[in-house]
């Protein structure tokens, strides 16, 4: 898959998953209309004393006023629109990221200077750099587009490693930008925080009606509606960790493609692994990022020893590949570029 069709991709993903995400809403907002505020109601059959005194079965109409459904429409709109507008600020005001000044510090200054240097390389326009105030090694990138970007690395980060790690560091996150990761996982984490808030505001919105409105709901419209009420509480319950496991999925797999790509960028495979091995050594948390952007970190910021976590659970929800599978891909990729010089010379 060349760069224009992975684009392509990311553009169609990330649609696709505006599209899920306001379908959860959706859901949620048909719920709890249907089972707390009466809103939507079927036709219903009641036995009325008619003019000669016998009882007869009349249908009353039934009722279609979703506001509930209206204003979960309407609020996943405007956090969607939000996550393509303001994502990324909203990204690096929660990591209190500051713009890289450069000045008397030389350290901000190598940074800046390989941004304009990959920038070149991979044919973009320069993105903005940032400092996170971490001393964990981390570094991540945001945005709406290449035109509009921004790559964020710890102080940690940039006291650690020498110009060749940083620079493949800086290729990686790149990489992101040109292939439009950047907008995908942007657009993620602002989805998953408000379907985070919405799944809470319907869960305390069930505890403070005591269950009054879905007993009797669900014993006017028999077994059907009670299964019906069972099912939208599970997903109101799992909507976060079910959006989360999908943003995930997305993202390990990203982090390969960023990897090879960093690899094309430099020539210089081996400075990236060496720079992902002093990463996987620095074991402590990045406490400046919280969960909801993890996916968008070179590092899952919980700790490196938790990427090498093995098994089902450990796969469903870890951020990245084990470092260990990227670090021997690379490997792979350095000894492939190595053989190939080593033949065109001969």
């Amino acid at each position: 898959m060349n760069i224009y069709e992975q684009q392509a991709k990311n553009k169609r993903l990330t649609v696709m998953m505006m599209a899920s995400f306001i379908a959860l809403f959706l859901a949620i907002g048909l719920g709890f209309d249907f089972f707390y505020l009466g809103t939507i109601r079927n036709k219903q059959t009641k036995l009325q004393v008619n003019d000669y005194g016998y009882y007869e079965s009349k249908e009353q109409k039934g009722v279609f006023l979703p506001f509930g459904t209206a204003g979960s429409l309407l609020f996943s709109v405007i956090m969607s629109l939000n996550g393509v507008f303001n994502g990324h600020k909203m990204v690096l005001r929660s990591v209190m990221a500051r713009r890289a000044a450069g000045g008397l510090n030389p350290k901000e200054r190598q940074f800046i200077n390989v941004v304009k240097e990959m920038a070149i390389a991979a044919g973009l326009p320069e993105p903005q750099g940032y400092i996170i105030p971490d001393g964990d090694l981390n570094a991540f990138a945001t945005g709406f587009s290449p035109s509009d970007s921004y790559i964020a690395v710890t102080e940690g980060l940039l006291e650690t490693l020498n110009r060749e790690e940083l620079q493949a560091v800086v290729a990686h996150e790149m990489s992101h930008i040109r292939n439009y990761d950047i907008r995908l996982m942007t657009i993620a984490a602002a989805l998953m925080n408000a379907i985070g808030l919405i799944s809470d505001w319907s869960i305390r919105s069930s505890r403070y009606s005591g269950g009054r409105s879905s007993s009797s709901s669900s014993s006017r419209k028999g077994g059907g509606a009670a299964a019906l009420f069972i099912i939208w509480i599970i997903l109101i319950v799992l909507a976060p960790l079910i959006s989360r496991i999908i943003a995930l999925a997305i993202s390990r797999q990203r982090e390969y493609l960023a990897d090879a790509s960093s690899a094309e960028l430099t020539r210089n495979p081996k400075a990236l692994i060496s720079a992902l091995e002093k990463i996987r050594m620095a074991v402590n948390p990045t406490y400046a990022v919280n969960n909801g952007i993890a996916h968008m970190c070179i590092t899952d910021p919980r700790g490196s020893l938790i990427e090498e976590k093995a098994g089902l659970v450990g796969d469903m929800f870890a951020t990245h590949p084990p470092m260990e599978k990227r670090i021997l891909a690379l490997k792979v990729m350095a000894y492939q570029m190595e053989s190939g010089s080593g033949a065109s010379a001969g």
